[in-house]
């Protein structure tokens, strides 16, 4: 169920939501019933919307926006065959062994050298599974609708980029975080969002409401604490926000011509560990 935790959130059948200034959307593309959770972030990092939703109502509500970076979490196409370019693989650092990562995108390869694990692109939509494909139509149908790919100088205004919150999660923290759906995963992605300045519950009052007879009960006092799909879009709404006001913070992944990838910076010592 779309979260309802005291904020306006925005009706998912809403054919569109203008908001007069800038905003910051993350959307997670799922194989679900609904396919898509999306969170929408102001400039100061409040929350104003976080919801669920079909595809016509996610592209609606992206389209409404009068001034929007979007970050979505897939694709924007198949890979490219980049990776077979014994020119480009030797580019890379470190290089590739012969025969292997040869069908995959560049930013891939690159975050699995990180120790990232990542779910590798196909050379064709229709070898992805749907989520992917679905994550490519949202990229193309905002591209109709006047979004252009970040960074982009000449729409400075309406802007795409891809992320993967789970990347954007081990970045924050300087290392992998506890599994998404466990309550400690989503507790510590919570806290590491509150540490970036994202205005969000703590999610540590979860223990002050747990007793005894709530346990033994079955019952977990969980309202302030966020599902890992509306985690991870907050992380991706958070890095559109990066983005748009800090893009020295940010990395870009990958070659152009197949998607990069936007990622929180490394620090140092997290550069020089990998």
């Amino acid at each position: 169920m779309p979260s309802t935790r005291g904020w306006s959130t925005v009706p998912t059948n809403s054919p569109a939501v203008l908001f007069t200034r800038t905003t910051y959307l993350g959307i997670i593309p799922t194989a679900g019933q609904r396919p898509f959770t999306y969170a929408a972030l102001d400039a100061e990092l409040r929350l104003l919307a976080l919801s669920e939703g079909d595809f016509e109502a996610v592209a609606a509500f992206a389209g409404g926006q009068r001034a929007a970076f979007v970050a979505i979490s897939a694709p924007p196409r198949p890979n490219q065959g980049l990776m077979r370019s014994q020119e480009r693989r030797a580019a890379l650092n470190p290089a590739p062994r012969p025969g292997r990562w040869e069908n995959c995108r560049v930013a891939e390869y690159l975050l699995a050298h990180e120790g990232i694990a990542i779910p590798l692109t196909p050379n064709s939509a229709e070898k992805c599974p749907r989520w992917k494909q679905m994550g490519m139509k949202l990229f193309q149908t905002l591209a109709s609708q006047g979004y252009a790919p970040y960074p982009s100088e000449a729409n400075p205004e309406r802007q795409t980029l891809e992320t993967y919150p789970h990347a954007v999660f081990t970045r924050l923290l300087g290392h992998a975080p506890f599994p998404k759906h466990t309550l400690e995963g989503r507790i510590q992605r919570q806290l590491v969002l509150r540490e970036c300045e994202l205005d969000l519950p703590n999610p540590m009052r979860v223990f002050e409401e747990i007793t005894r007879h709530r346990l033994l009960q079955g019952i977990l006092p969980l309202d302030d604490l966020y599902s890992s799909a509306e985690l991870d879009a907050l992380s991706a709404a958070y890095v559109a926000f990066l983005a748009a006001h800090h893009p020295k913070k940010i990395d870009l992944l990958g070659n152009p011509a197949e998607g990069q990838i936007a990622l929180p910076r490394m620090s140092s010592s997290q550069r020089t560990h990998n």
